[in-house]
């Protein structure tokens, strides 16, 4: 594709248009939310979100296994996701279970596993 062909030939601006997008956009924190989806881009972050999407709770050694890493790792990454506020967890006994924060985040795994489906089949 010539790159003269996804461009404006004149330049223009829609004044009204882009105030109001502006004043939405202003009136949240978008580095936060890039935050999100920053550590969403991550293969091993997003199976373990996708896993606690199929299973409500999963256990440390749980997660490490189905990511297939050690539990070290699979504990680095549930902390970053925890941080984040994308998970959330609780300790019983010797055992350590996550399980994403709210229905918010599920729904944003699953939206973007649907997309996914979509665009690719």
């Amino acid at each position: 594709m010539d790159r003269q062909e996804d461009v404006c030939e004149i330049a223009c601006t829609d004044e009204e248009k882009v105030a109001r997008v502006k004043q939405g956009m202003n009136a949240h924190n978008t580095m936060e939310v890039a935050k999100i989806f920053k550590a969403l881009a991550d293969d091993t972050r997003i199976k373990i979100a996708y896993s606690l999407t199929v299973q409500d709770e999963l256990c440390v050694c749980d997660v490490a296994n189905i990511v297939e890493c050690t539990t070290a790792t699979a504990s680095h990454h549930l902390r970053l996701l925890r941080n984040l506020g994308l998970v959330k967890y609780r300790k019983e006994g010797k055992f350590v279970y996550y399980s994403l924060d709210d229905h918010h985040v599920k729904q944003l795994i699953q939206l973007a596993f649907e997309y996914q489906s979509e665009v690719s089949g």
